[in-house]
């Protein structure tokens, strides 16, 4: 709201920067300004030699003819180093006629990343200065993250599941937010887990992950899966005593594949013959998967 309502007051000052433009095609009234579509975006690096990935462009006018700006590398404030880390694909961009977008690709080289990395760089397009919006400026951030193969066995076995759903209902069982459990193979759904007594002992959920873009690791969990009873964490019954699980649309749940680990945004609520009750809300979670080893140490010496 606050770019369209900035644009409309600036356009009557800027109209005169938009010469040659196609009219019909006008968006901001009639200033034409051109600049990263975000300021900081973040970047999945896959093992695909030929994978670039987008950081777009986008120009507030359509004009009727091509567009070709220079995009520069700016070495200050860099981590990656660019033949190392990354490379782009041309040093040039063009947002062709009667387009408002385009996109400076990027190849990010997936041996150099390590798994806990976050290699950032800086561009700056190059271009003429009545181009450049100084609300946004002429530059952004790229950030890339290694994104390693995705293999269900390595979310099979112990995990550390924490929850903030238990910081606000632990029920009459937990006296931590975090849960020591073991998941397995579901024997029937491709790409998911089971995660048993994920939140409450005696319950347990499906998890089906998503790995068909890289770039874009989801996670979901189907609806009206049970993660416990009303009366043993409520202390009362407002529905027919089951509480109920489903991943949110709200807020991404993704899992990452170096890590091994996964965050949810779980939406938690309560029916009554399966008509809805309420929601008791959006509780954010983190599954860790973890050794054999530091499982024995958590029961050990945290009591897990």
């Amino acid at each position: 709201m606050k770019r369209i309502i900035t644009a409309m007051m600036a356009a009557g000052i800027a109209a005169a920067f938009a010469p040659g433009c196609d009219q019909e095609h006008t968006l901001y009234a009639d200033a034409e300004y051109v600049m990263f579509a975000d300021t900081m975006s973040v970047h999945m690096v896959p093992d695909d030699a030929d994978y670039y990935f987008p950081v777009k462009v986008a120009a507030t006018t359509a004009c009727d003819y091509d567009r070709t700006l220079g995009v520069e590398i700016i070495d200050k404030g860099s981590k990656a180093i660019e033949g190392v880390h990354y490379r782009l694909k041309s040093n040039t961009v063009t947002i062709p006629a009667g387009k408002l977008a385009t996109e400076v690709l990027v190849h990010g080289y997936y041996d150099q990343l390590e798994r806990a990395d976050t290699l950032n760089f800086r561009l700056r397009l190059v271009m003429p200065e009545q181009l450049e919006w100084g609300f946004y400026g002429n530059g952004t951030h790229v950030k890339m993250v290694k994104s390693c193969p995705f293999v269900l066995e390595e979310y099979t076995g112990w995990c550390l599941a924490t929850s903030l759903f238990l910081r606000s209902y632990p029920g009459v069982e937990n006296t931590s937010i975090q849960r020591l459990i073991r998941t397995e193979k579901h024997p029937t759904q491709e790409n998911t887990v089971i995660l048993k007594n994920w939140l409450f002992t005696g319950y347990d959920v499906a998890m089906r992950f998503d790995p068909s873009d890289p770039a874009d690791p989801k996670v979901s969990m189907d609806a009206d899966q049970v993660i416990g009873d009303e009366m043993s964490v409520f202390g009362i019954i407002r529905g027919d005593n089951r509480i109920m699980v489903e991943t949110t649309p709200v807020y991404a749940s993704v899992y990452n594949a170096c890590g091994h680990f996964v965050t949810l945004w779980a939406n938690f609520y309560v029916k009554n013959l399966g008509t809805p009750v309420g929601s008791v809300g959006v509780f954010y979670n983190v599954m860790e998967w973890i050794s054999d080893e530091e499982a024995d140490r958590l029961q050990r010496e945290e009591g897990m």
